[in-house]
Parts: C-alpha cells; structure tokens; sequence
C-alpha cells in the first residue's frame, strides 16, 4: 500500500490504535491489486446467532463453508446456535464441534451451549460443564415453555458468569402458522404467527431476570410490542440486550411471494413493526444486527411457505443490504452501523477484535445472485435485489482469509 492511496478506515470510537494496526497490516498484506484510493475498510464485523448445521446436518452448511461464507460478508467472529445432532447439551457433545472448528474454521467461532438437555425443555443441561467453552447458553430455535426452567437456567448461568440467550416463541399461541399473522396471511389464505407469541415469553423472561439478576438477550425481534417492551425494561435498568435482523429492518409482510425463501421464524411482519425496529435501532433498544443464517437444502425451501423448512441465508449480504437500504437513505449512519454490527456485538458477548477487518468498495452496485454464494444455502429473500458495496478482502487476526 502506497502512501498515496491509503484507503478509509471506519473505526467509530475504536480509536487510533486499531487504524495503526490496519494500516501497518496493509502494507504487508497480499492486496497489491487493491484500488485502496476507492476502498473502505470496516473493523471485523461480528454476528452472534448464525447456524452452521455441523455436526449432524453437514449438506446444509458446514463450519468450513459457513465460516468461509462469513469472511465474503466481512465478518470474522461469529456465534453458532446449538440446534445440531447432537445438541451441544454435555461436555462431550459440545467437543465433537469444537473439535470441527479447531480444524475447519477460517475465522473466530464461538459455540452456544444448550440451555434444557436436547433442547426439550424438560432437564437442564450441563451448563457448569460447558461454560469455559462456549459464549453463552441459549436453547435458539425453541422457546424454553415453563417458567421454572427458564427460573432454574438463569440462576445457574448468573452463578457461571454466563448469558441467557432467548429464543421468544410461545408454543401455544403459534397455532400451526408459519407466517406473519397479517394483511398477506389472510388475503392468501396462510395461517399466521401472532405476535404475541414473541412479546409475551420476553415480557415473562424481563420478569425472570428482574428476580435472579442474569444478563439477558434476546434474539431476533421481530414485533413493535417486543421493542416496546424492551425499551421500557432498559429504562428499569434490566440487564438486557436484543438483536434484529436485516430482513426484519428492510421488509414487510406486502413483499412476501409464494416461495421458501421468504419463510422465516420469527417472520417478516408488518410495516407497522418494521417501522418500530427502524426506531429502535435509531433510538438504541435494539443493540444489534444479527443475520440468523441459517441455511438449508435446495429441496428443504422449495416447497412453499407452508411446507419449506424455517430459515434464511444473510450473511453475504448483510452489509450491502444495510448500507444500500439504511445508510444511503440517511436513515442511519455508517458509525452507527459499525456499532451495530461491530462494537455492540462484541462488547455484550466479550468478543475481542484484535486485527480484525474486511476491505470493501462501496460504489460497486451490482444484483444479488445466490450463485455467487460461498454458502451452501442459497435461499435468500433479496434475491434480485440492487445493491451497493462488494467486499474485496477479510482479514482475520493478521491473516488474509477471503479474497475477492
């Protein structure tokens, strides 16, 4: 890198010293072909609810291809959900993934220990055995149904130093749906998801962390009753945290199609709530974006929204979907999503960054194209869609691991 073409950092309030680290990087780096006068760089970008399907489900993702797919996004940690076989619920379960990632892993990947033995909400898992190993405990992908569990969870981890990250859904009030309970469930005739399933198990869970005391977050919110709720237990002073995704920020249920890709849980609402997220990353109640990648089979989402399995793939695309859709409009500005991708994440989980960083052109405009995915999944609802920023390089802990 020559002095005259230094690329611009994007730091926010993480100071000199990370700039000084990047650009001393640079200029040993492998980049030589970089127009770094056109270039941006972004602090490694951090998602703390990614699926990676392995062990147990390796023809959807594997830790190899999903953390590969993580770099093309510019992220260089992330946090994998336990919904596998075997259910990360033991010492021993937990080590046949952290072995996978010791080995395969291109960038920082941190496991989730269950929070009930195989996710069923019946028995506590053996949280005190797994806790030196994994970033916090969560049972995502189900809602932990009785009280008493959840009671029992929180104790356990607020005595670990650990987090309790939720997955709100109440079993009772889903009703066999499988989208939004709105305008396009009932033209369609498709049979909704409430939103009172998502609010009603966070607003019982703020109660929980009020009486034991555990830092708490909650995943993916998808409701303007859920932002509410939680803006009203920050101002209690509740340890509490919450994470949206980038479908959730730029979608509403007028834009669904008759196709998997657009089936997700919790699903994409109205534009009412649509509109309360927005505010809530303005405002600061959501703290995070999280992309929830959760990739399946081909044949898995092409049945429907009624039939195909629950899940989106977001990783490769979160960033250009936010900087196109939030930033370009000034609904928000590029610091505030470094925050929200960047800072936030890492400073709630105790993700450190180090020489962490992704180099992007931010005046490319180009198509989504699920081909071009590293990720074996390639539903994504924004298929088709125009962007701007196309990521050139990763680098993670000094080292080159994804090259346009």
């Amino acid at each position: 890198m020559t002095t005259n073409t230094k690329p611009t950092v994007i730091a926010a309030s993480l100071g000199k010293e990370f700039v000084e680290s990047v650009c001393s990087s640079l200029s040993v780096s492998d980049m030589s072909a970089f127009e770094f006068s056109r270039c941006v760089i972004f602090p490694g970008f951090c998602d703390v609810h990614v699926h990676f399907r392995e062990p147990g489900f390796f023809y959807k993702e594997t830790i190899a291809t999903g953390s590969l797919a993580s770099a093309r996004g510019g992220y260089t940690a992330v946090c994998t959900m336990p919904n596998l076989n075997p259910v990360p619920d033991s010492v021993e379960n937990l080590k046949l993934q952290t072995d996978i990632i010791e080995d395969t892993a291109c960038i920082h990947v941190y496991p989730y220990g269950s929070i009930t033995v195989g996710q069923k909400g019946e028995e506590l898992a053996d949280l005190e055995g797994m806790a030196k190993d994994v970033i916090a405990f969560s049972d995502d992908g189900k809602g932990v149904q009785s009280d008493d569990m959840m009671r029992k969870a929180m104790l356990k981890a607020k005595e670990l130093g650990k987090m309790i990250v939720a997955h709100c859904e109440v079993n009772e009030l889903l009703r066999g749906g499988y989208i939004h309970d709105g305008e396009y469930a009932k033209a369609h005739g498709h049979r909704g998801i409430c939103s009172e399933s998502e609010w009603a198990q966070i607003a019982r869970d703020i109660e929980l962390v009020k009486e034991t005391g555990v830092k708490y977050h909650v995943c993916h919110i998808s409701t303007k009753e859920s932002v509410e709720i939680i803006r009203r237990a920050k101002a209690e002073g509740v340890d509490i945290t919450c994470e949206t995704g980038p479908h959730y920020l730029v979608m509403d249920d007028s834009m669904l199609q008759e196709d998997g890709r657009f089936k997700m849980n919790p699903p994409i609402r109205s534009k009412e709530d649509r509109d309360a997220l927005i505010e809530g990353i303005i405002d600061g109640t959501i703290d995070m974006i999280a992309t929830d990648h959760a990739p399946h089979s081909k044949e898995e989402k092409a049945k429907g929204l009624e039939n195909s399995a629950f899940g989106v793939v977001g990783i490769e695309t979160a960033l250009p979907i936010m900087y196109t859709y939030l930033v370009k409009p000034g609904i928000i500005t590029l610091d505030r999503l470094v925050e929200l991708m960047v800072i936030n994440p890492r400073k709630r989980f105790g993700i450190e960054l180090g020489c962490d960083y992704s180099v992007w052109d931010l005046n490319e405009e180009y198509t989504v194209d699920p081909k071009e995915f590293v990720s074996l999944g390639k539903a994504t609802p924004f298929e088709n869609w125009k962007v701007f920023g196309r990521c050139l390089a990763t680098v993670c802990d000094g080292k080159i691991v994804y090259k346009k």
